[in-house]
């Protein structure tokens, strides 16, 4: 049994040699030469940190500190390169495994990717069905995705390629766990499958998904999701939308809304505004945009909706009603409704509130509220309040000021009237007053004024 201890010590012996021969061969050389190389290929400026070489557990080469472009548009903490070695000596070469560790990449990065990947003039190029180099897996750690006012990650993700250099399948994992999402090829097409939970939405307002999932296929230029489902603030939300992204971004769709809370919800979606209730609604949407950022402004959509038990803060419609003369109940305070219904209505940013209806104890009112896109405030409420005053008389109230400080005035008829009705019989023909007024105002005013 000595042949086989010594062959063992022989063994040892060279796997030290080779784990250690990369510490003595330095690659550094070579670097200024890739650098000009790749630079010249991308037409971007390309720095690297180190090159290095080992043998174990396979042969492979390890880039450090990789940055492209002049302001670090994408960076690149280490990229493990493993290779089929055979296959370097023939046409094709295969890289078993390609690693790419702490990637960070910028929108610059992203808008100049179809620039880099485009062939160049002049030289012939490999046939596709037959390429130069294939990869057959893809792994990438800690990466992160930085897209104007877009941040996703850290994520890992993996690609498996086939032998044509097609993907097989793919793979994105927050690095927290909380999202899934899974790429295949179906046909000439890719099916997805993405779950989560306890998830906030990376665009936009910072919305909590208790669970997500979403399925649905995608092409080169879009994506078919029919089927959304997702749980949220003790409500849900189903339904279908599609993305397009061939020239600018197209996006359209619908979903039912049942019983979502809007207590925690409104400040995400207005910061500084306050409402409460549960919400129902259908919206149907849709936006054509050149870019991400003017999706928002760009977008159209149409709903019904209903509030139950709910409070709108910042407005007390009730006491705007029954304080006439009163320009400091005009605003603030607090309206609790036991339902708020109507239809919203949205085009380039302005928002209109259509057949609203308020009912709760003592107050009934009806109108029509228009938001602009500076938040500015517009329309009618007709408040119908049962109190001592106004004997259940139906007061016209002004809508004005802004989303931050809205104000509800009486029209100039129904404060008219009332000023009459009190100065002949007293405060008991002030409700007498306002509801002549509001008759007369609305006999002088011509058919087609909204007011």
């Amino acid at each position: 049994m000595k042949w086989l201890k010594r062959f063992a010590i022989v063994i040892g012996v060279l796997l030290v040699i080779l784990a250690a021969l990369p510490f003595f061969i330095s690659l550094d050389d070579y670097i200024p030469q890739i650098e000009k190389e790749v630079s010249a290929k991308l037409k971007e400026p390309v720095k690297i940190g180190g090159l290095r070489a080992s043998m174990l557990p396979l042969p492979h080469v390890v880039i450090d500190g990789i940055t492209v472009g002049k302001t670090g548009d994408l960076k690149v903490g280490k990229v493990i390169v493993t290779p089929n070695l055979l296959s370097l000596l023939g046409p094709v070469k295969v890289i078993r495994s390609l690693e790419i560790d702490s990637l960070v990449l910028t929108q610059k990065a992203v808008d100049k990717i179809p620039a880099w990947s485009k062939p160049e003039s002049g030289k012939p190029q490999p046939s596709q069905s037959q390429p130069q180099v294939v990869v057959q897996s893809i792994r990438l750690d800690n990466a992160l995705v930085h897209l104007d006012k877009i941040s996703f990650g850290p994520f890992d993700a993996r690609l498996r390629l086939n032998s044509d250099g097609t993907p097989e399948d793919a793979s994105v994992t927050t690095q927290d766990g909380k999202l899934k999402a899974f790429i295949k090829p179906y046909k000439s097409n890719y099916l997805i499958d993405v779950s989560a939970k306890s998830w906030k939405f990376p665009a936009g307002p910072a919305i909590l998904f208790d669970e997500l999932t979403i399925k649905g296929v995608a092409t080169l230029s879009d994506a078919n999701l029919n089927q959304v489902n997702a749980k949220l603030y003790g409500g849900t939300v189903t339904g279908k939308t599609s993305v397009g992204w061939r020239k600018g971004l197209q996006l359209k769709g619908n979903f039912e809304v049942r019983q979502v809370e809007l207590k925690n919800l409104v400040p995400l979606l207005a910061p500084g505004k306050r409402m409460s209730g549960k919400l129902s609604a259908k919206p149907v949407f849709s936006a054509n945009a050149a870019a991400a950022g003017q999706l928002m402004n760009a977008l159209r959509l149409e709903t019904p909706f209903n509030v139950q038990n709910g409070v709108l803060y910042g407005v007390d419609i009730e006491k705007s009603a029954t304080s006439l003369f009163s320009r400091d109940k005009a605003g603030g305070g607090e309206t609790h409704f036991d339902v708020l219904s109507g239809h919203l209505g949205m085009e380039r940013g302005t928002q209109r509130f259509t057949d609203l209806k308020i009912a709760s104890g003592s107050l009934a009112a009806n109108g029509n509220v228009s938001i602009s896109p500076k938040k500015e405030l517009s329309g009618r409420i007709n408040a119908e309040v049962s109190a001592a005053k106004l004997a259940s008389a139906s007061v016209p109230l002004n809508v004005s000021g802004t989303l931050d400080s809205p104000l509800l005035l009486p029209t100039g008829a129904t404060l008219g009237g009332a000023a009459v009705g009190t100065a002949i019989l007293g405060p008991l023909g002030t409700s007498a007053g306002a509801a002549v007024g509001s008759w007369a105002g609305s006999l002088f005013s011509k058919p087609d004024q909204k007011k």
